[in-house]
């Protein structure tokens, strides 16, 4: 179901405005605002090259804009690097998950963040619980929290990164094509997990090639084309027609 942001959510969780990159003399990203609510799903989407990535990558702190301002829950922030838009409350699920494969589930869980006990020791048994707690709650089906990543199947892959994501997560999650070198059933899990973020009130901007779950899963849609934001619709009051035709700038009838 569709929300009307403004009125029922507060304050958007995030908000780009006039957001500008240019890498010398190439500007990949003119002029973009947009907004996200807590609690709510919003789609970037156009073709290869149209700006989605940067965009991502801007909002994780990879690349700081050029020009324009961000602010998380009305504080106008400055990321300069990954770790300040973690410390914002902003993780990324890219589609290389940056998993640790030789490593068990919940020591990804807590990669570079391990938590310590009064000896100064990994607490792995925090670690265990708290991993088993949340893969159960967002019914990511895995062996265990010991299970090594290798051992996963694509889709259980992708359900640890986005569990890991909404344990650190208090305010946004980016996920950048969650669901491109999966199936169709794990492709289904993992949309399932993704929709029951919007219950934990976590807002959530997704890359996707697919516009089925475009229109699946998010409540609005942002359509870039070459860097420009070409404009934003309720999903539940536009259709893939429509969005298409602004994907691709060929008027539809």
């Amino acid at each position: 179901m569709t929300v009307n942001a403004e009125a029922t959510q507060g304050a958007p969780v995030l908000r780009l405005q006039d957001i500008r990159k240019s890498f010398g003399g190439i500007v990949a990203i003119e002029n973009f605002s947009l907004e996200v609510y807590p609690g709510e799903i919003v789609a970037l989407v156009g073709d290869n090259g149209a700006g989605k990535s940067t965009l991502i990558k801007i909002i994780s702190g990879v690349h700081p804009p050029t020009s324009g301002t961000m602010t998380i829950e009305g504080e106008t922030v400055t990321m300069s690097n990954a770790t300040m838009a973690r410390a914002h409350g902003i993780e990324v699920v890219y589609q290389d998950l940056a998993l640790a494969d030789q490593q068990s589930v919940y020591m990804n869980m807590f990669l570079g963040r391990e938590p310590t006990n009064r000896f100064g020791l990994l607490d792995r048994r925090r670690m265990i619980d708290e991993t088993e707690k949340l893969v159960k709650e967002l019914d990511v089906r895995i062996p265990s929290a010991h299970a090594t990543i290798r051992d996963l199947s694509g889709g259980q892959r992708q359900g640890v990164a986005i569990a890991r994501a909404t344990h650190w997560a208090s305010k946004l999650i980016l996920l950048d094509e969650p669901t491109a070198a999966l199936g169709v059933a794990e492709t289904a899990k993992v949309e399932e997990i993704v929709q029951s973020l919007k219950s934990r009130n976590i807002g959530v901007l997704i890359i996707s090639h697919s516009l089925d779950q475009v229109f699946k899963l998010s409540d609005r849609i942002c359509v870039l084309r070459r860097g420009k934001q070409i404009g934003v619709r309720e999903t539940a009051k536009t259709d893939k027609n429509e969005i298409i035709a602004m994907i691709t700038g060929l008027q539809h009838s």
